[in-house]
């Protein structure tokens, strides 16, 4: 199976290297973006009998390891 965790900081935390994307965009011409938030994107193949059990895993890597849970969220996608 693999497993895809987005991580993303949380609103209200400051994000500068959003804000220099944000940037530059405007700077390219792409006025018309409101707002942008800068993430990590981490795939994992992982063995697991069942998908539910792959999430279960995958959220602990996720709380103990992959994210800084005091600022940043996190989502779990598992395909098979």
């Amino acid at each position: 199976m693999k497993a895809i965790v987005n991580i993303y900081l949380k609103q209200g935390v400051l994000d500068p290297q959003g804000k220099a994307v944000h940037h530059a965009l405007d700077s390219l011409g792409f006025g018309n973006v409101s707002d942008v938030r800068v993430g990590k994107q981490i795939v994992l193949d992982i063995d697991a009998s069942s998908m539910h059990e792959a999430e279960k895993e995958v959220e602990k890597m996720c709380e103990t390891l992959l994210a800084n849970t005091v600022i940043e969220d996190y989502s779990i996608e598992i395909i098979q």
